[in-house]
């Protein structure tokens, strides 16, 4: 079959023939349709994240496509059906954060001691083909493309868990800090679930875009965001916790932050002088919540509410893709066809 493959840290992404592979007990065999390049694989094929364990190292951790074959033993998926699948998909079972039980969410990835990722500790989904344990997929709702379930698997995954992490309140008002892969659907997942929603973005070409996608106020910084009422919660969604901190001005008393986006390139500082325990503020992370906030996020695209924004790119495209995806130019998930 054809995958995409990283032959090192810093090596440039190239198709190649690789094996196809074959599913055994528990297991089913998919064939992609599309999968997601996400800025984190960047960061990763250069060695700012984790390089991919496996060899090859095959990246990509938001495929979908249909089931063609099932091993032994699969039940509860069919040949036929349109599934995906997440980062973290399962653990090791064996360590201390198992034995507790908890329900599977990306926690596992800081807290497992052998997660198993999509794309870093075994194959990604840039490929024809990828092996699933059954139950570690998530079905695509009838109406969803392949092209418009791939954004969701990760970066609306993010977003929403990101609005629930906020515990918002119908009154509240959320702004979403970054207009990107997260922020076009959190700014999205915002206006469905009835808040009055802002969005800041010191790009000017993304005024107009964020409008549309549900803001009904469009800022440039956490200065503006104060000027123009503030907000009781900021999703920040763009990797720049300098960003992130100066929207803290705009933060009402009371108010959330929630740290949704990964900057790789400093730590999160206070802002200085910010009365921010005597606000009773609160700074929060988030990431993947579990697979019932995933189902939610695809079952908003289905009916319609949220509607992801995505480039196709066929496979030998693969270098543009990473390029536009490295540049911030994407608008705004970069989608591999197979």
């Amino acid at each position: 079959m054809k995958a995409i493959v990283i032959p090192g840290v810093g090596g440039a992404w190239e198709v190649r023939e690789v094996p196809t592979p074959v599913p055994g007990p528990g297991e089913v065999l998919v064939r992609v349709r599309a999968s997601g390049v996400c800025a984190n694989d960047v960061l990763a094929a250069k060695g700012i994240l984790p390089f991919p364990s496996t060899d090859p190292a095959i990246p990509g951790h938001e495929p979908v496509g249909e089931i063609v074959e099932t091993g032994p033993g699969v039940t509860g998926r069919s040949i036929g059906d349109l599934v995906g699948t997440t980062w973290i998909r399962g653990t090791c079972g064996e360590c201390d954060y198992c034995a507790q039980e908890a329900p599977l969410s990306a926690r596992a990835a800081f807290l497992c001691a052998a997660p198993v990722s999509t794309g870093f500790t075994v194959p990604g989904g840039q490929a024809e083909y990828l092996v699933l344990r059954a139950e570690e997929t998530v079905r695509i709702p009838a109406g969803v493309t392949a092209e418009d379930a791939v954004p969701i698997l990760c970066a609306g995954y993010t977003a929403l868990s990101a609005l629930r992490a906020a515990q918002a309140r119908p009154h509240e008002r959320v702004a979403v800090l970054g207009v990107g892969a997260l922020g076009h659907l959190a700014l999205q997942y915002s206006r469905a679930a009835g808040h009055d929603t802002v969005a800041i973005t010191s790009s000017p070409d993304k005024r107009d875009i964020a409008t549309h996608l549900g803001a009904g106020t469009v800022v440039a910084d956490g200065s503006a965001l104060l000027a123009a009422g503030g907000a009781d919660v900021v999703l920040a969604t763009a990797p720049s916790y300098t960003a992130a901190a100066d929207a803290m001005a705009g933060l009402r008393p009371g108010g959330r932050l929630v740290l949704a986006g990964i900057d790789t390139t400093g730590p999160f500082v206070l802002p200085p002088q910010l009365p921010f325990f005597g606000l009773g503020q609160q700074i929060v992370g988030a990431t993947h919540a579990g697979t019932p906030v995933l189902e939610d996020a695809l079952a908003q695209v289905a009916a319609g509410a949220v509607r992801p924004l995505v480039e196709v790119f066929e496979p030998d495209q693969i270098a543009d893709a990473v390029a536009k995806v490295e540049k911030g130019e994407v608008r705004f998930r970069a989608v591999v066809r197979y």
